[in-house]
C-alpha cells in the first residue's frame, strides 16, 4: 500500500514534468523557423495559405497557439513529417518497433554483460582481472560511436564477412513478400508466422548494432556496479555475515548484490532513455530503419517538425524511464518509500 501511495505520489508530479517539457518543445516549434511551412508548398495561392494559418491557428496571439498545440499533442496531432510522407505520429509508429527493439537487444547484453564485469571486478580487487575490466571500461566510455561502428563493419563485413553491412534483414525475404506486419517488431512477427529463418536472419542483422549501441553502456554499467559493490562490501553487515561463516558466494550473490544494485539501477535507466535517443548515429551506420535514421533525414532535409516530434517523443520516454526508475528504486531500498 505505501509502494502504491510512493507511485501515485510520483505519478502527480509528472504532470508539471510534463507541462515543462511541453513549454520548451512549443518554443522550440516557434523559435526554428515558421511552423506553417510544414503545410506550405511553391504551388499554393494566397488564399490558400491564409487557409493554412487559419486552419492551424497560427495567425493568433502565442499563447492560444500553446493552448491549440498542446490539445493536438494529447489528441496525437504532432504535424505532418515531409521526410516520411506520414503524419508524425503515424511515422513514429512505423519506425519506433525498429528502434525498440534494437534497444532492447542492446541494453540486455550492456546489462548482463556490465553487472557482471563490475561484480568480478569488484570482488578481485587490484588483481589482473580487475585491471584489465578497468582499462576496457575506460576504452568504452572514450571510443566515439560512430567510429566504433565503422570499425566493427569494416572488419566483420567487408574482412571477415562474417556478418552484414547493415539493414534489418536480407533483402531475399522482402523478394518472397515474407516480411510480417503485424505489431512492427521484426521478431515477434517472425514467431507469430513461424517463420524461423526470418527470426534468425533478425538476430543476425541485429548483432553488430546491438554490440555497437551498447559498448559504451557496457563501460558505464561496470564502473558504477564496481564502485557500488566496493562500498557495499566493506559494510559491517557484510563482515557481519561473512564472521557467521557464510560463503562468499553467499555473502555476494544473497546479501551484496541487492544493495550494489541501487545505484546502479539508476543509471541503467537512463541509459535506456539514451540508447533510445542516442541510436541516431548507429542507425544511420547500418541503415536501421528506426527513429534514429528518420531523425537524422529529417534534419538533412530541415524537416523541423519531424525533428521536435522526435524530441518531444525522447523526452516522454526519459519522463516515463525515470518514473520506472524510482518505483524500481523504492522497490530495492525500502527507506525511499517514507522520503
Amino acid at each position: 500500500m505505501r509502494l502504491l501511495n510512493y507511485i501515485i505520489r510520483r505519478l502527480l508530479l509528472l504532470i508539471p514534468v510534463l507541462l515543462g517539457v511541453s513549454i520548451i518543445v512549443f518554443t522550440l516549434t516557434r523559435i526554428t523557423g515558421n511552423p506553417a511551412a510544414a503545410y506550405i508548398n511553391e504551388k499554393m495561392s494566397p488564399s490558400q495559405i491564409a487557409q493554412v494559418f487559419e486552419r492551424y491557428h497560427f495567425d493568433e496571439p502565442i499563447w492560444t497557439q500553446f493552448i491549440y498545440w498542446l490539445q493536438g499533442v494529447i489528441q496525437g496531432d504532432w504535424g505532418w513529417s515531409r521526410t516520411a510522407g506520414l503524419p508524425v505520429t503515424d511515422a513514429i509508429l512505423k519506425y519506433f518497433p525498429a528502434t525498440f527493439e534494437l534497444t532492447i537487444v542492446s541494453i540486455i547484453i550492456a546489462v548482463g554483460i556490465g553487472i557482471f564485469l563490475g561484480m568480478r571486478s569488484a570482488v578481485r580487487r587490484n588483481k589482473p582481472f580487475d585491471h584489465v575490466t578497468r582499462v576496457v571500461s575506460l576504452l568504452g566510455v572514450s571510443l566515439p560511436i560512430f567510429w566504433l561502428a565503422l570499425i566493427l563493419q569494416f572488419v566483420f563485413y567487408y574482412q571477415l564477412k562474417l556478418f552484414p553491412a547493415g539493414g534489418r534483414y536480407d533483402i531475399s525475404f522482402i523478394v518472397e513478400g515474407n516480411i510480417p506486419r503485424y505489431t512492427g517488431f521484426l521478431l515477434i512477427d517472425s514467431l507469430l508466422i513461424g517463420n524461423f529463418d526470418l527470426f534468425f536472419n533478425g538476430i543476425y542483422h541485429l548483432i553488430l548494432p546491438a554490440v555497437t549501441l551498447s559498448f559504451g553502456t557496457i563501460a558505464i554499467v561496470t564502473r558504477i556496479m564496481r564502485n557500488s559493490m566496493l562500498e557495499v562490501l566493506n559494510l559491517d553487515y557484510i563482515r557481519t555475515a561473512r564472521a557467521k561463516g557464510l560463503s562468499d558466494r553467499s555473502v555476494i550473490w544473497k546479501h551484496a548484490r541487492k544493495n550494489a544494485m541501487i545505484p546502479t539501477t539508476t543509471v541503467i535507466g537512463l541509459a535506456f532513455g539514451g540508447l533510445l535517443g542516442g541510436a541516431v548515429l548507429t542507425e544511420s551506420i547500418f541503415f536501421w530503419p528506426g527513429l534514429g535514421k528518420w531523425s537524422a533525414q529529417s534534419i538533412r532535409v530541415l524537416d523541423s517538425t519531424s525533428v521536435i516530434g522526435f524530441c518531444l517523443l525522447v523526452a516522454f520516454i526519459y519522463v516515463i524511464v525515470n518514473l520506472a526508475v524510482d518505483v524500481m528504486y523504492a522497490y530495492l531500498d525500502p527507506r525511499v518509500r517514507l522520503g
